[in-house]
């Protein structure tokens, strides 16, 4: 049906010479004879003879599969197992082919090559600017971080210079858009990194700076970093000529000493060098000076205690009546510090008062706290737990767990310091109180701290109209866990805790855990804001030694004059008469 085309002339002796080569057919003693085709059908008997005369078998007939290819004709040599290379070797002239072997490469090697390259002992610089552009990467296919490569790359080139000796210090970045992810494992191996350049690079926002600023992978040492060219930094410049994004950059890198080339300021305190002379153990128990009692300077004392009586019957009651007492600018914080003290750890109180185990601090973190050793470098969180105005303060406010101050109570609990200070363009009054709350629902004790900048409320202003004669611009409260009031105790004061065996050695009286306090009425806090300070201050006192109520005390004060002494001593003769049977 399909008739074989014609060989073309001279086809026949290029097909056997390269068959002869290949050593598919057995080379004959005259090498001019000519190869017959198998389709040739030799005519007479001469050649019929000459076809016979062959005592040896040819290797087509022996080989199967040379026969069938041989079968295929001489102008088909690629069914040819390797005949086509090594006809068109023939036609060339030259010698034949042989098969190529292929060695794989491993990529690690070549990344390490590039480190090598690129790195200068004697400055201690790694140069891994431009990568796109390495002649190495480009030779072995490689595309670099940022430009294609795989993130992982990243970390095995970080992980390759951390093998390099003496320890890198500069490293440059620049011109390889990474991104925050690539950042990832550079401060794991290279934490010593004194200067850091990632210029031109793809950072975006501050988190992709986490990595290097994080509280496990800060880089301690960086005094130089350069973020020239990175959207973050471009977008930072254009607002307040920059003064944001620096800030919040050096806050994060506190180390740091340039910026994109623009020197921090720093704050510097003096302070002797350090000494070589060695460390002698303390013998002393107390400070040098002692402990002096509350004290409030440059302003009247009873507008202080007025403002107090009044702002803490509202935060143990009804905080939303606050609203009035802080500025409409004013700032709030709270911080939760759950780290239980020496000294109460040394005294026990954790484990000895009934309630103290119900308390939990869930409430307490949950509801925002800005503790800034747990908050770290998150600073939206940081941010968003810093309540400004009157409004958002006493919103974050109501959702704390309540609170019940026992102000009037023993005064040792207590300690009130306040002077002026300068705030803005005015004077402004500095309250720290230390003392201790009950936990409304649980009924356990904590400690706390609290700071307050107070400013005279302006005339006409709502707070003034509404019987506040100062307002809070600023307040700042610390939440405990409960601690022996004894640190502010007016006497001398002990460097550490005493425990209770301690104490018992040197002949000091244990100290008394902290009682459950019971709030004042709304009548008791009433009358004493209405009273001087002096008077006030004897009611607490007589209060204290006697245990009468705020009302006894008043009337039993009032009685003798407001003589202490006279008071306590009548006291004491009521009791006696009382206390004999009739």
């Amino acid at each position: 049906m399909f008739s074989s085309p014609t060989p073309a002339p001279g086809s026949r002796a290029i097909a056997s010479n390269a068959l002869r080569n290949a050593g598919l057919i057995e080379r004959d003693r005259d090498r001019d004879a000519t190869m017959r085709d198998l389709t040739d059908k030799p005519g007479g008997r001469k050649a019929s003879s000459k076809i016979r005369s062959h005592n040896r078998p040819r290797v087509i007939d022996i080989n199967p599969k040379r026969k069938a290819a041989l079968q295929a004709g001489p102008s088909d040599p690629i069914t040819i197992r390797g005949g086509a290379d090594r006809l068109r070797s023939a036609r060339i002239g030259g010698p034949l082919s042989t098969p190529r072997v292929r060695t794989k490469f491993r990529p690690i090697e070549v990344w390490r090559e590039l480190v090598r390259k690129r790195w200068n002992p004697d400055t201690q610089f790694l140069n891994l600017e431009s990568l796109i552009d390495d002649e190495l990467l480009k030779k072995h296919n490689l595309l670099p971080p940022g430009r294609g490569g795989d993130v992982r790359n990243a970390a095995v080139i970080f992980k390759l210079a951390k093998e390099l000796k003496p320890t890198v210090k500069t490293l440059s970045l620049s011109n390889n858009n990474l991104q925050g992810t690539h950042l990832q494992c550079l401060s794991h191996y290279l934490p010593e990194l004194v200067n850091l350049s990632l210029q031109n690079n793809n950072i975006r926002t501050m988190k992709d700076l986490d990595a290097l600023a994080s509280r496990r992978g800060r880089l301690m040492s960086l005094k130089e970093l350069v973020l020239t060219g990175n959207p973050l930094q471009v977008e930072g410049m254009k607002t307040d000529n920059g003064e944001k994004y620096r800030r919040d950059i050096s806050s994060r890198f506190t180390s740091l000493e340039v910026l994109d080339q623009v020197t921090i300021a720093q704050i510097g305190f003096d302070r002797p060098g350090p000494s070589t002379a060695p460390a002698q153990a303390p013998t002393a128990s107390t400070f040098p000076v002692e402990m002096g009692p509350s004290f409030i300077t440059g302003v009247d004392g009873g507008l202080v205690s007025n403002f107090l009586v009044r702002f803490f019957n509202a935060m143990d009651t009804q905080r939303t009546l606050l609203l009035d007492a802080y500025d409409p600018n004013a700032t709030f914080s709270f911080s939760a510090n759950t780290t239980i003290a020496a000294r109460a750890r040394a005294q026990g109180f954790h484990n000895t008062l009934p309630n103290q185990k119900k308390l939990t601090w869930a409430d307490w973190i949950g509801g925002g706290s800005r503790n800034l050793s747990r908050v770290g470098t998150d600073f939206d969180r940081s941010l968003s737990s810093l309540h400004i105005g009157a409004e958002d303060a006493v919103k974050a406010l109501c959702k704390l767990p309540g609170t019940k101050h026992d102000i009037t109570g023993p005064p040792e609990e207590f300690c009130l310091d306040s002077f002026p200070v300068v705030h803005g363009q005015g004077m402004g009054l500095l309250l720290t109180i230390h003392g201790q709350f009950t936990e409304v629902g649980t009924e356990g004790l904590r400690s706390f701290d609290r700071s307050l900048i107070l400013m005279p409320a302006p005339d006409g202003s709502r707070a003034k109209r509404n019987g506040w004669d100062v307002v809070i611009v600023s307040d700042q409260w610390t939440i405990r866990v409960l601690s022996s009031h004894e640190a502010w105790k007016p006497g001398p004061l002990l460097i550490q805790a005493l425990s209770k065996e301690e104490q018992a050695a040197r002949g000091a009286a244990p100290t008394s855990p902290p009682q459950q306090q019971q709030p004042l009425d709304q009548g008791a806090q009433t009358a004493l804001a209405a009273m001087p300070e002096a008077q006030r201050n004897l009611v607490m006192q007589i209060s204290q030694q006697t245990k009468l109520n705020v009302r006894f005390a008043i009337e039993c004060l009032a009685g003798n004059g407001w003589d202490l002494d006279r008071a306590i001593a009548n006291f004491e003769q009521v009791k006696v008469r009382l206390s004999r049977p009739p």
